[in-house]
């Protein structure tokens, strides 16, 4: 959307915010989970009958991962990075932030601002919340993920063209990133010569971060009362 073509012809341009702020968030834990826990692929395993056959009561085909203790970078402390922090702090991870607005209000015992490099240099897991502009733009890329530890985990839900498709694939294929786990793509649909969808322990999901029903039905809701808002005279939401 065009919106200062818009405002010079007068047109009003209002946008839906929070409607999946929450859905969003959890969304970021499925993922994670899947990757410490690799619960689809040990329900296969299971069914196959790997474990009628296995001697020992229990039995893992994948490295399992305690979050409790761990830290997480996250990228964007918006809305959503706000409440992916939340839910961190209830996993038992520590949360480094990085913004290029800093609320200090949201600063607590386990979530502090740190530098982008700091943010990289000490994170297990990274998660991306920022928007897309010219200078986040593959924030994630070869030099940056030089800066991070051998074996981070990286989560996008936000925008595709954060991160550079290239350098994660060869990061995850050297093991410098152990896994990936990303809801957004570049080019979407998703091109079938993106190089992630040969590259080792990625999980590449089709945009569905912000789709459950509830937050569809937030969405209509709040478009609607935009609608009614505008023609009140009262617009509300206004994207200036």
């Amino acid at each position: 959307m065009d919106v200062k073509a818009a405002k010079e012809f007068g047109i009003t341009v209002t946008n839906i915010p929070t409607y999946g702020t929450d859905a969003v968030a959890q969304f970021v834990f499925a993922l994670l989970l899947e990757i410490c826990h690799h619960v689809y692929e040990h329900n296969n395993a299971v069914k196959k009958g790997e474990w009628s056959n296995c001697p020992d009561f229990c039995f893992w085909k994948y490295p399992l991962i305690e979050l409790a203790g761990k830290t997480m970078g996250i990228i964007g402390l918006g809305r959503i990075g706000y409440r992916t922090a939340k839910i961190a702090q209830a996993f038992g991870l520590k949360v480094l932030a990085y913004d290029s607005y800093q609320n200090k209000d949201l600063e607590e015992e386990n979530l502090k601002y740190v530098s982008l490099d700091e943010l990289l240099a000490k994170s297990d897991i990274i998660s991306l919340h920022c928007p897309l502009f010219d200078s986040t733009e593959h924030i994630i890329n070869k030099n940056s993920i030089a800066k991070m530890k051998d074996g981070v985990i990286l989560i996008n839900t936000s925008r595709g063209p954060l991160v550079s498709e290239n350098d994660l694939a060869e990061a995850l294929k050297s093991g410098k990133v152990a896994a990936a786990a990303l809801d957004v793509v570049s080019t979407e649909p998703i091109s079938i010569t993106n190089p992630l969808l040969s590259a080792p322990n990625c999980i590449i999901t089709p945009h569905i971060a912000w789709a459950p029903k509830e937050s569809r039905t937030r969405l209509m809701n709040i478009a609607v009362s935009n609608l009614k808002s505008f023609l009140d005279g009262k617009p509300v939401n206004v994207v200036s």
